[in-house]
Formats: structure tokens, sequence, C-alpha cells
């Protein structure tokens, strides 16, 4: 059934009809009715929406509770405007901390309710209630509305615009944004959460679009808009009035218990006229009174609307029995889930379960066919998010998520923060000055786009400049040879001479070093192949069983990694697999299902783990995750006394362990295991050398599973080649936010702000203190600084047993703050510990703050991470830039950014062997990566022919490695076309990437879309991108297209065996047809295509065609 057809249960709801009642009649009510929980309450409130069509405002006590209300409703009511209206800033009068996507959330609730549109549900909390917004009257007159055909001048639209206090900027990006390209206007007004795009014909407003800020793309089209100013900005309103002044009179108000309210709303006034008072006189404030609403204020406005309370009833005139129940705890019984079906079935009730998706409603099946019982409920593919049982209504609805104890995660709309997934481009973006590796000419400086004169005709070119000023110009077509260069931070690279054998030989060397480090690697790879490991057996019941107890939903990557793995345990090669994700994005969750699928299989599992603590830190969360199930896991590290250590080795050796978690004593001599199937590397970069060699010897035959959240250069190329099977996992899972992060001088005040905040707010505090010898005086500082505090102090030093102790205590919440060394870095899983203050962050490494920065905002509130360093001034180059990257890269997801400019700052010498020799630093990241794939591709085409497939050479593609082209026609993007030289630079690499005819029609539409009519010179430069591929494909490798003339050059030699393929005939065919305007030449051993009156390249297109058509006819 869907999701809907439960409305139908309430029609005659004894609520429903008395609230029909009181809307027909104009009468305002105030019922106290008790619901069931939350969906129970969204589901009368959709029902009442339904029955009455009058607005709803739903009123929690939390944002959590609120968010999770919204995302039922919307489930409820999918086409009905459900608003999620949150509170604009964390503290009342801290504005520098507003959160532009929740104004953007405000601003478009009130544009709604303000422009009459059709009556919306309204899901809110005390925190946002407690702002007091721009008055009806104010927000009207500062709305300024266009419709297409409306004559407007683009100028008055710029005025009105910066009168607004918006930012023009040349690509819109957020909120208050808006920029100009010669009659296309881009506009991010705070009333939607995508930008509209208008474009005008003279001073007519032609069409309105709506666009993807990532893409910058058109997703839709409208026929007008508002743009409507941040309605939070204090500085341009005076008259503010409480949100309940935008409610139509008719509108009906649910909420949880009123003093609740009432007493949430003084409070923060309180707090708010402490602030105020603290504020001083420097910058003039509204006062409290003018800002906020009180409990009192909140009270007198409530008595206006028809009101239900569903929690404790308190200012009702009547109360209606709901005789609702939340849903019993089934505490994964099935018995009694199927019984319970059969009893409320037997009652002619109607049960429901609420899957999250179809695999669940299967699986469900699966269950009860086990237990043999038949019961009969209607099943849903979209989840509540609390199930309850109505008897009133009839319906007994059971959520999946409660049955089998799984969280269920709310998801808050925010369109405008832009998905900030780690674009390479933004990696490689050149800037002016930026040195660069051209790879048949060496490293120069990028000068920026040219204007170059040929024969007459202009053509763009990018400069690059080499030393004692020599300038070469690289034509647009040849893009792909030049790549940003990627060596160490800080120093220059050495220029290189044009036309010096200097780099011919440095690429040379390179390639001969690579070659040999790579043979190594392949040959380990291909004694990987030829070695026969065991094969698991496919998934079983058990394993089912276990991924549906997974406390969160799986991110797509976590599911095809889990895939992957499996995929792979059941082949007979044994796996190396390396997994890197970001911290936090549920790695172990794999390795537990891994190891699990290998303890059902028969075989041991051992887990290494770099420190003592998350030796017991995974030992806790293995034994939760895998409790119930047929597997014994157990530890090894040097917290266990020596007999216990020795019984678990004894326990190894008999098979009695199945699981085996441990420090590097695992790879000792001393650790026998009776059955090795599988072993798990977690934390990956913080093994030395020693340690992985170990491991080698150890995985001969064994399945490999490595993890890692920020991957080594090593193994970041190692993957890049045959040699390793990599899985990357960007998606965060839902409702992480990001880590707010920032730079803090060493004051008491900024660490007490911090500390006390969040005990405030019933959370922990990791404080990173690396010198154990004044952590006693910091832990001191912080306690006189935040008396009430409970701190804890742990460091490596410490007594084993101690130490434990500490760290369980402060896992179960026993402390406040923790001040710790930097043992908590890998993997101290603490859910409810959300604030992490790093002192002398200076003196880390960027993958160990990265690292520690991802112990905290594990759940779903937000986290900060304060880093405590002195001021920036007096800091290294190399510090400074790793700081300023950890506060650039906050989102989750960028450990793999976070690699990659540690690469740049770290130096990344010799990728592929400890000998960290200078080449990288000599021709930068890329060109040497470019190098590696080519001596890995020579080793494949000749010592390890046998190893890899090789295809037949049957097209004449196959003998071409690129085709280069050379024209005196104008072939470029003009400036008045694409203004920005950035934007210019990154259409020229995209087009050198396009590979097929579908996507350069998109790359057409996207020009037309986003920059206006495409000019001719940009159709030429299209077509000569076509001309390419087809050039390929009839075995072209040089074009040059002058004064008129075609001249072709065939990329094979004499006598190859190109010349007995169809595709060369098919050239003869078209020269005997066309004998006047079309020959073939021969200069030394080399043949050339020449062909006569060519005035544009549509004609070149045009012959090319016709050939390759010919070979269709065949």
């Amino acid at each position: 059934m869907e999701l809907a057809d439960l409305l139908s249960y309430y029609d005659e709801h004894p609520l429903i009809q008395a609230l029909v009642g009181a809307a027909n009649d104009n009468q305002r009510t105030a019922i106290g009715c008790v619901t069931a929980g939350g969906s129970h309450t969204a589901l009368l409130a959709a029902a009442a929406f339904i029955q009455t069509d009058v607005p709803q405002l739903l009123i929690a006590q939390s944002k959590e509770q609120a968010a999770y209300l919204q995302n039922d409703l919307e489930k409820l009511l999918p086409k009905v405007p459900c608003y999620f209206y949150p509170a604009s800033y964390r503290r009342p009068y801290e504005v520098a901390q507003t959160d532009n996507a929740n104004v953007l959330l405000r601003a478009e609730v009130l544009n709604h309710l303000s422009s009459r549109r059709r009556s919306p549900l309204v899901i809110t909390y005390t925190e946002a209630l407690f702002e007091k917004v721009v008055t009806k009257k104010e927000l009207e007159s500062n709305t300024l509305k266009l419709h297409v055909g409306e004559r407007i001048s683009i100028d008055f639209l710029n005025e009105t615009l910066f009168e607004y206090q918006f930012e023009r900027v040349d690509f819109v990006t957020s909120p208050g944004q808006f920029s100009v390209r010669g009659g296309i206007v881009d506009i991010f007004s705070f009333s939607k959460d995508h930008p509209y795009r208008v474009e005008f014909f003279d001073d007519e407003v032609e069409s309105i679009r709506y666009f993807d800020i990532e893409t910058q793309r058109t997703i839709g089209k409208a026929s007008k808009m508002s743009i409507v100013p941040n309605v939070e900005n204090k500085t341009f309103l005076e008259q503010r009035s409480s949100f309940l002044s935008y409610l139509p009179k008719q509108t009906q108000v649910w909420l949880d218990t009123p003093s609740l309210l009432t007493a949430g709303l003084d409070r923060l006034m309180e707090l708010a006229h402490e602030t105020y008072e603290q504020l001083g006189d420097a910058v003039k404030r509204g006062a409290p009174s003018e800002l906020f609403v009180s409990g009192d204020a909140i009270k007198r406005d409530l008595m206006d609307y028809s009101r239900v309370e569903y929690g404790k009833a308190q200012w009702h005139t009547q109360t209606i029995e709901s005789k609702a129940l939340p849903q019993r705890a089934f505490n994964k019984d099935f018995n009694l889930l199927a019984q319970t079906l059969l009893d409320v079935d037997g009652r002619g009730k109607q049960a429901v379960l609420m899957c999250a998706n179809e695999k669940q409603v299967d699986r469900f099946q699966a269950i009860f066919e086990d237990l043999e019982l038949a019961p009969r409920y209607a099943t849903t593919t979209t989840s509540l998010h609390e199930g309850f049982e109505d008897e009133v209504a009839g319906v007994y609805l059971y959520t999946d998520h409660q049955i089998f104890d799984r969280y269920q995660r709310f998801s808050i709309k925010n369109g405008s923060q832009k998905k900030q997934a780690i674009t390479l481009e933004q990696l490689n973006a050149l800037e002016f000055g930026d040195y660069v590796t051209h790879v048949d000419h060496g490293v120069g400086k990028f000068g920026g786009l040219q204007k170059i004169d040929n024969n007459g005709t202009v053509q763009e070119a990018i400069k690059l400049v080499y030393r004692d000023n020599d300038i070469l110009y690289v034509s647009i077509h040849s893009l792909h040879k030049i790549s940003k260069f990627n060596g160490k931070d800080g120093t220059a690279p050495q220029l290189n001479k044009l036309g010096s054998p200097q780099w011919q030989s440095l690429k040379k060397k390179t390639k001969a070093k690579v070659k040999q480090i790579a043979f190594d690697l392949i040959q380990l790879y291909a004694k990987r192949k030829e070695a026969i490991g065991f094969e698991c057996a496919p998934d079983g019941y058990l394993q089912h069983e276990l991924e549906a107890s997974f406390l969160y939903e799986d991110t797509p990557d976590q599911v095809s990694a889990t895939e992957a793995v499996k995929k792979d345990m059941e082949r007979p090669m044994p796996m190396d697999r390396l997994i890197c994700g970001d911290v936090g994005f549920g790695k172990t969750e794999i390795a537990i299902r891994a190891a699990f699928k290998a303890a059902a299989n028969g075989k041991q599992v051992a887990v290494l783990v770099p420190t003592t603590i998350l030796a017991f830190q995974h030992f806790k969360t293995f034994t939760k995750r895998l409790e119930g199930f047929p597997v014994t896991v157990d530890y090894i590290n040097r917290f266990r006394s020596a007999k216990q250590q020795r019984e678990t080795l004894m326990n190894l050796k008999s098979g009695k362990v199945d699981i085996l978690i441990g420090t590097h004593k695992l790879v000792s001599k001393t650790v026998e295991f009776k059955d090795l199937g599988l072993l798990i590397v977690d934390e990956e970069q913080k093994f030395g050398v020693g340690v992985k060699d170990k491991i080698k010897t150890l995985k001969v035959g064994v399945d490999t599973l490595t993890l890692t959240a920020t991957p080594i250069p090593r193994t970041l190329q190692f993957s890049l080649m045959a040699a390793r099977d990599l899985s990357v996992m960007t998606t965060p899972p839902p409702n992480r936010q990001p880590i707010e992060t920032e730079l803090i001088g060493f004051t008491e005040e900024a660490i007490r702000d911090a500390v006390s905040y969040e005990i405030q707010r019933g959370g922990q505090v990791f404080f990173i203190n690396n010198r154990v010898s004044n952590i006693q005086e910091v832990a001191g500082m912080i306690q006189r600084l935040v008396p009430d505090a409970r701190i804890a102090v742990g460091h490596g030093q410490m007594d084993g047993k101690k130490l434990e102790k500490v760290m369980l205590d402060f896992m179960e919440g026993k402390y406040d703050v923790l001040v710790a060394t930097t043992i908590i870095e890998s993997g101290l899983d603490v859910s409810n510990a959300n604030t992490i203050i790093i002192n002398n962050a200076n003196h880390f490494g960027m993958s160990d703050l990265h690292q520690m920065r991802g112990r905290v905002g594990r759940s779903n509130k937000k986290a900060f991470c304060k880093l405590i360093a002195p001021p920036l001034s007096t800091l290294t180059d190399e510090a400074r830039k790793r700081l300023q990257a950890l506060e650039q890269f906050t989102d989750l997801g960028s450990g793999f950014k976070i690699a990659m400019k540690d690469l740049e700052i770290r130096g990344a010498g010799d990728l592929l062997g400890g000998e960290q020799s200078g080449f990288i630093s000599d021709m930068g990241f890329d060109t040497y990566q470019k190098i590696l794939a080519e001596a890995v591709n020579e080793l494949k085409e000749n010592e390890f022919k046998e190893l890899y497939d090789h295809p037949d050479k049957t097209e004449g593609s196959h003998f071409v490695d690129e085709v280069q082209i050379d024209t005196d026609l104008a072939l470029h993007i003009p400036d008045e076309y694409v203004n920005n030289i950035e934007e210019r630079l990154k259409l020229y690499q995209r087009m050198g990437e396009l590979e097929k005819e579908e996507d350069l029609l998109l790359f057409k539409l996207e020009l037309e879309d986003r920059f206006g009519p495409i000019p001719p010179q940009v159709e030429d430069l299209l077509y000569s991108i076509r001309i390419k591929w087809l050039a390929k494909h009839i075995g072209f490798t040089k074009i040059i297209i002058k004064g008129g003339k075609l001249i072709a050059h065939f990329a094979a030699e004499n006598n190859s065996p190109y010349y007995q393929l169809p595709i060369f005939s098919d050239v003869l065919g078209y020269l005997q047809k066309h004998p006047r305007s079309v020959q073939i030449k021969q200069k030394g051993d080399k043949l050339t295509f020449v062909a006569q009156n060519i005035m544009h390249l549509q004609g070149v297109y045009e012959v090319f065609q016709r050939i390759t058509t010919q070979e269709a006819l065949h």
C-alpha cells in the first residue's frame, strides 16, 4: 500500500471531525488529545489538513523532533508544501554565526505565507519562534517580482539588487549573490533554494529558469519569480513582529505541552538579556524585547488560533481520548511480531509493516517463512519515524527500524549548501603564475590565455613561460599535454630550458626507475592471481540478518564497497582490497560484515590495529555488532595480563576464537592461527614499513582488506595501478553536518566558551594537549574556567588498566572533558563528544589533525573543532598552509582532498619506493603519474603479456595515439561570450575531454543555457572536436587546414598492417570517386591525404564523414 492510503483510516476520527467542524463554522477550538508519538501526530495533522484545507502549524520541542515531523509529513503528503522553519542562529546576538541555509528556509516560508498561495503545513520548534521576523508590510515592500514578458531594464535590476545588499560575482553559488553576463542575469534570491536565471531580449524578460549551483545548468522553468533580500539582516529593518502574525486566522496549531514552550522562550529571553548587557555600546543593537518573543507574548498570540495540544494538555477547552499507544518493543523477537500481527488481523484491524525499502519487505517475508508463520499484513516501502497502535482508527503501524533497533536519521533540505564534493577541477584549476608541466617540454610558468594572430585570423592559445623568458604557445587542442605542477610546496621548481635535452633525459631516467618498481609490483600481483585462496560461499541467512541490523542506513558507497568485498571473497583468487573512506563513513561496518562472512565460512579473522586503545574499542564494537551471532571475538594488547594473553593464544590455536583483534603483536611469531582466512588492517597509514612487510608474508594466500582514512600517497599510487583493488567512499552518511572548524588563539575566554557551550547542550569535549609534562596544569586551568565540569586526563604513559578505565568512563559519559594526548586520534569513538579543542595545532601533520577532528560529529548534532595556534604570522609557511587547508575543507568526505593537499605540502617524493627520490619534485605529480602509467602499459604489453588480455589491432584508431589539428581558421571562445578567463580555460579543458556526440550536444546546450546563443567561432571549435574523433577512427595523426587546403597525415608506417584494414580501402574508394579534389601523396615513408577547396571546418567534417559512412555500407 502507499503511505497516503493511511489517511483514509482517519476520516471518521473524532479529533479530525472536531477540527473539521471548527473550521467549517469559523470557530476557535482548543482540544487536548494525547497522541502516540511524533508520527501519530504527523498522521493526524495530515488528515486534518486534507479534510479542512486550512494551514497547519506544528510546534515541536526540539529541532530534531521538528525535523522528524517534517519528514513524516512530506512522505504522507508528497504534493503539499511542507515547510521546515528553523532558527537562524545558534545564540542570540551572535550575528556572525547565522546559518545561510537556515535563513533561506525561513525566507521561503515567509514568502509563501505572504503571497497567499496554497495553504501550507509549517513545522517549527521553540528556538525558531523565539526570533521575531520582518513585518508583512516590510517584506512586501522589499520584494521585487518579475514575470516573463515584463519590461524592465537590466540597469534598474542591477541597482535594486545592490540596494537589497546582493553581491555581484562571476558565478552564483550562494544566496544573496547575482551575476550579469550579456543578456543573462543569474540571481540567488532568499526565497527559493535554487538560483534563477533571467534572460532578457532588450528590456523584456524573455525567460525565467532556475539552475543547479554545482553544474550551473538549468533544471526547470518558471513563469514568474520574486526576489527577496536577506530577511534576517538586522540593519535595514526596523519594525519586527512574531512569526505567528504571518499565519492566516483559520490556521490550526498543533503544539506539544504548552508550558514547555513558554518556559523555553523565557529561558532564551534571559540568555538574550545577559548577552545584550555584555555587548556594551560599541554596536547599536535592538533590545531583546524588539528582536525576540517572550513566553507570555506567544501565549497571547496562540489564543487567537484553533489548537490541538498533543502532549500534556494545559490550555484546552475539551479533551478527546485517543487511546493510541506507541509501538511496543519487539527486541528483534520475530515470533512475538508474527503473533502480534496474527492477533491484529484476527480482530479485523489493519496491520502495516513500514519498511525502508523493497529489500526489507522481502526480508520480513523470508523471516516469517523461516518461522513457518503466515501473518497477513500490508507493507509500505517508505517508513515513518515511529510506529503506533491506534485502536480508534483501527490501524497498527510497525516500523522496521524500531523492530531491528536501527537508528533512523532525519534529513533537512538545504539545497543552497553546495554539495561540497571534492572536485578535482578546483584542485587543478590553473591560475596566473602557477607552475605547469608540459609533457614534451618540461616545467614552465602559466601565463594565461593569449590571443594570437594566425594568417590574419584570431586564435586563442595558452602562454607558457620557460627559462630565460622563452615563450611557448600551446594550442587549445593540446590542453591535455599540460597539467598543474604538484610537487613540494613552498619551493619553486626549476624551470626547464626550451629545446634542451635535460627534460627528455629526466623522463627517460624516471621511466627506467619506475619500470623497475612497477615490475616487482606486477610480479607480486601475478603471484596473487595464480595463488589459490579460499572461496567463500554466497551470503547466508545470518549474513542478511547482520546487515539488516546495522543501526544506520547504508550509503550508496557503502553498499557498493560491501558488494565488492563479498565478491572478492567468493573468488578463488585471494582478495587484496583497499578501502579509502573518510573518518566516520562506516569503514568499520564493512570490516565487520567481511569478518562475519569469513567466520561463517569457518575461517579465522585477524584484525590488525595501530593502537592499544583502538584494539579495545574495536573489540567492543565487534562484540556489540555480533552479539547473538555464533562467533567469538577476542583481543590482545598490552593491557591484558600475560595469563589472559596465553589463554587467548591457546584458544586461537585450537580454533575456539573466530575473530582476533590486536596491535602489531598479531604479526609476531608467537601468534598461531588454526585456519586464517581474512586479514583486516585498519588505519593503514599508521603502520611502519617493518610491520607492513611482516603482513605481506602473512597474507600470501589470505584475503586482505585494508582500511584507511587518509590514503598515504604510496597506497594512493598503488591503487591507481593494476596491482590493487580500490573502493573509495565519498558520500557522507545522511545528516552528518560538516564540522565547524576555526582557528583561535590561546585565550581563556575562547576555551571557556567552547567547553561550557558543549556541556550546556549535554555533550562532551576532547581537549588535545600533546605534552605529558604540562597536561595536569592544562586540566587544572579548564577546571578553574569551568568549575562544574568533570574532567579526566589520559595519556600513553599511564598504567594500562588506569588508562583503559579513564577511556571507558569517558565513553560512558562519566566525565565531561577528556584532556588527552593524541592517543585518542586513532579511532576512539564517543558519539556524544561534539567539540574537540586541539592545543598547539601547528605541531601536527595534516592527516593527524583530520583524524582527530573525525573523533567528533559522529551523531547528528553540529560539531565544533577549535584549533589553538599562535598568530598565523609567526608560523612557518607549511604549518600555516596546513591549518588553512583544514579550515577550508570542513565538509565530510574531505579526507581525499586533504590527502591531495598533503601531497603538495609534504613533497611527494618517490611514491613507489621507500627511497624518496626527487623525481616528483622535478617534474610534478601528474607528469610522474603519466610516465608511471606508460611504464605499466609497456610492461603489460611486453614482459607480462600473458597476464593481461590484448585486443588485436583491427581499427584505424588502434594505430593513432592522438590527433593534432593545425589550422588558420578562427577557433576560440570570444571574450564577449565568456568573459571570465578561468571559466574559458575550464571550458577548453572540458571540450578536450568530450568523447561522444551526445556529450558534445549536451555541452552545446549548456553553453547556450549559460552564456546565450553560440557564436560561429565556437561552432567551428565544436566541429574541430568531431573532426578529431573521425580522424582517429580513420587513422590520421595530424591534420592541417590552411589556405583552403586539407592535409591529413596517416599514422601508420609503410609496411604496417594498417594498410590491409577495410578502413584504408574506404579511403582509396573515396579517392577513386573524387579524383579531382583529392589525392594521396607519399613523402619519405609517410603517406598524406590531400584535399582542395576546403573553406571551413564543416567541409573537412563532411569529407571524413563520407569516408566513414562508406565503411558502414560494407
